[in-house]
């Protein structure tokens, strides 16, 4: 799964020009380095023919949902059965979206001794994860944004700590992916796989991030579990 992800760049320049959007778009943006279920964050779409953002809430709310309670269970869909699931298949044929990151936490170790692992790149350049957006009616004349983000099964790395990971888009797939008027299923699906070997590294860092309360640079610090 992934229940937790960053967003890390000190200048939103960067991230502008990773998207292929105008830096004029992110005047919002600060760095995020423990975006957890809930949380406002924004995604990568396509409308027109050209790449916009879209300011949105993690945790998919269905248009039909008549309050939000379904968005923690929904913070996730997995890539096996997101264009069959009632949940996901609408947002999957005409709502794909791409969310920026630039890395992600699996735990492990004991309950009572969970160890989170940062898992990004390690040149620190961003990712994209594969994602689906929904629209909701939260209140009178007021529609709100929500996505999830498409998991797959993990890779080599990050199966030795848990059995799935977001599905990660290689450059050449992201236009692919959140061009509303691409329809072929099998192709989309396709494209639902691992990240590479090589494409990610892993290190420990702080078990502050066992709360979601906490959200600054010490979070990412490594530190190595206790012998």
């Amino acid at each position: 799964m992934c229940g937790r992800f960053t967003l890390t760049p000190m200048e939103a320049n960067a991230i502008a020009e990773g998207l292929g959007v105008p830096v004029e778009a992110l005047t919002f943006y600060r760095p995020r380095y423990s975006i957890a279920p809930t949380s406002e964050h924004f995604v990568l779409r396509m409308e027109h023919e050209e790449r916009e953002l879209l300011r949105a809430r993690w945790g998919l709310v269905n248009s039909w949902a008549k309050d939000a309670s379904a968005a923690g269970r929904q913070i996730n869909a997995r890539a096996e059965t997101v264009d069959t699931r009632p949940a996901f298949r609408s947002a999957f044929r005409h709502r794909r979206c791409a969310v920026p990151a630039d890395g992600f936490f699996e735990w492990t170790g004991p309950k009572e001794r969970r160890r989170p692992i940062w898992y990004h790149r390690p040149d620190g350049q961003l990712l994209l994860f594969a994602g689906l957006f929904e629209f909701w009616n939260a209140g009178p004349e007021e529609w709100e944004a929500t996505f999830t983000i498409i998991t797959t099964a993990a890779n080599r790395l990050v199966s030795e700590v848990h059995d799935r990971m977001p599905v990660i888009l290689s450059p050449g797939a992201v236009d692919e992916w959140i061009d509303p008027a691409q329809g072929d299923a099998a192709l989309l699906k396709g494209l639902l796989v691992p990240a590479p070997e090589g494409l990610l590294v892993g290190r420990p860092v702080s078990p502050r991030l066992n709360s979601p309360r906490y959200d600054t640079p010490e979070l990412l610090a490594e530190e190595p579990p206790p012998e």
